[in-house]
């Protein structure tokens, strides 16, 4: 059974090397070529267009950017979905909102192609171990019929239920990681400010219940300064988007989410796009000479002025 793979990035490339290792023969597609290359051989063949692979393949995983990626490799010029054979299931493990995958279960099916949303909580280090867990919207069937498939890059599968809810699942889980980050990079940041060094604050902090665990994984880059991207500061903010888009369909007020999608963007807008999303804490802490921008405070006129101010309303 030929399986295809569509979208070798930092998470794609990972899970197909997982998938060649457990002897499965895979048909590549990446928009630039070059990135399948390392996966080209005795297991792996790459095609000139998703629609060539869709004709060779029984199943198929695609693990693209966003949701106009995923419609353009599905539906666009030399399109996929029009070409796989009757009864194939098409996996979609992006990171897409829930809206958006109902409706391309719905032109699966038109197209009588079984459809499985199945998105993946895990970074680069975890992808390369096998060790993601799959948040699935399915049809059981569908599900047991790749289950096998799924265990060879991931070590955890979560039936969440019907077309859509897998995806919903991972939206939760990065809403999550992405102000738990946010919020941690500010306290972090006014920690600092304060007076407390760096070191202090990450040993009292980390392996708190006020501290999502997952952060102790950011320390050596925060201290490094080296961020090195495991999931790209400019995906999570996709991510907060596409939570907030899913927030206005559904009539939910996310106020913390929308600042912290905004706070992403703009560190995205002075050049941590492409960094890892802890490069927040990068943004939010960029004059961490600390001492000296509290002195200049305290000296300078206006705060001088602002505590002679306070002391004569304290004597009257």
């Amino acid at each position: 059974m030929k399986i295809g793979f569509i979208g070798l990035g930092i998470m794609g490339s990972r899970m197909a090397a997982d998938l060649q290792k457990n002897r499965h023969p895979l048909v590549l597609f990446n928009r630039t070529p070059a990135k399948a290359q390392p996966l080209v051989g005795p297991c792996g063949t790459l095609a000139d267009s998703p629609a060539t692979l869709a004709e060779q393949v029984h199943i198929l995983f695609t693990m693209l950017a966003n949701p106009a990626a995923v419609q353009e490799s599905a539906l666009g010029d030399n399109g996929f979905l029009d070409h796989l054979r009757s009864n194939a299931i098409w996996v979609d493990c992006s990171s897409v909102n829930p809206s958006f995958s109902k409706r391309m279960a719905a032109e699966a099916a038109r197209r009588s192609v079984r459809f499985v949303d199945a998105p993946v909580t895990g970074s680069a280090g975890p992808a390369a171990e096998a060790k993601l867990v799959f948040w699935v919207g399915a049809e059981p069937a569908d599900l047991e019929t790749i289950r096998s498939l799924l265990l060879c890059m991931g070590n955890r599968i979560v039936h969440v239920g019907g077309h859509g809810t897998g995806t919903a699942m991972k939206m939760v889980v990065n809403v999550l990681l992405g102000n738990a980050m946010a919020a941690f990079a500010e306290a972090m940041a006014l920690g600092q400010a304060l007076g407390i060094s760096r070191d202090v604050l990450f040993d009292s902090l980390l392996g708190t219940p006020a501290v999502a665990p997952f952060l102790a994984s950011k320390r050596e880059k925060i201290e490094s300064g080296k961020y090195e991207a495991e999931f790209p500061l400019r995906w999570q903010q996709k991510d907060l988007h596409l939570a907030s888009v899913s927030a206005f369909e559904s009539g939910v007020a996310m106020p913390v989410t929308n600042t912290a999608k905004e706070l992403y963007r703009l560190a995205m807008m002075k050049g941590h796009a492409l960094e890892d999303f802890s490069a927040i804490y990068e943004y939010l802490a960029a004059d961490d000479d600390f001492s000296t921008v509290n002195q200049k405070l305290v000296d300078s006129p206006r705060h001088t002025g602002l505590i002679k101010s306070s002391a004569k309303s304290t004597d009257t």
